[in-house]
């Protein structure tokens, strides 16, 4: 038997190795304090499977109407930068939107139960408060590394602060990167609140996002018909699936709104 091939010492010190250490870390920081569901959230693969399949399709569909009705150079670029900008507005959007969204559903239970909803506030608030610190940390750590280095400050402070930015650059951003994601995808641990709130969530803050995007792009450039798919296809679909979710929910596990 052909013994298995032991890898060189030196791949421990290559780009690769140290590329992959980085971003495993990131992805286990973020995903332990964004991806804490809750017990009552339910298991259902089928819905996994419909919400990746939606992206995907959307995405092909994107990219259909694209080259079917042409593009300009610079478009792509823009449908790229517009992708990075959407993950990282929303969730900004969502810490402005989503408690408006909580509390109308609080509200909307019945008397009894609404104590209890609110005891379970504890998980979201927390996701929302790391997040800040990140966003937070970051900002701040640049913003002083660059008036550090507009200064030409080479004392102590400056060679901290300047491994400080470093260390934001190479960890903070895919961990940024990932803690946005998982904040959108788990609408911030919500579920710990009720099972529905995620996709209840998600239904609003995918109409919130295009208002926002009709506001700061206006109308996308093209036919009416790539008009109309490019700006109500995403949200129309994302809203579909966010009802068909809550519908399954009731008739398969007998989760309701009111209970």
């Amino acid at each position: 038997m052909r013994a298995p091939r032991r890898r060189s010492r030196l791949w421990y010190f290559s780009v690769f190795f140290l590329a992959g250490a980085i971003i495993r870390s990131a992805h286990r920081v973020a995903t332990r304090l964004f991806v804490q569901e809750g017990d009552g959230r339910i298991e259902d693969r089928t819905v996994d499977r419909v919400q990746v399949a939606r992206t995907v399709l959307g995405a092909a569909a994107t990219l259909a109407l694209v080259l079917v009705y042409g593009v300009e150079a610079d478009r792509w670029e823009d449908a790229g930068t517009g992708s990075v900008a959407n993950l990282i507005i929303t969730p900004v959007l969502l810490i402005f939107t989503g408690p408006l969204v909580i509390l109308g559903f609080i509200l909307y239970a019945p008397p009894p139960l609404r104590p209890q909803l609110r005891s379970r506030l504890h998980a979201p608030l927390k996701a929302v408060g790391w997040y800040v610190l990140t966003v937070v940390v970051i900002a701040g750590v640049l913003y002083v590394a660059a008036q550090s280095a507009l200064d030409n400050r080479r004392d102590w402070f400056g060679y901290l602060i300047a491994f400080a930015a470093l260390a934001v650059i190479v960890w903070g951003f895919p961990f940024f990167f990932m803690a946005s994601l998982y904040s959108a995808r788990s609408a911030f641990n919500t579920a710990h609140v009720h099972p529905m709130l995620p996709p209840v969530i998600t239904g609003v803050l995918v109409w919130v996002l295009a208002v926002f995007n009709l506001i700061d792009s206006g109308m996308p450039q093209g036919p009416p018909v790539f008009q109309f798919c490019s700006l109500l296809g995403g949200p129309l679909s994302v809203t579909a699936v966010s009802l068909w979710e809550l519908r399954r929910m009731r008739t398969r596990f007998g989760v309701t709104l009111r209970g």
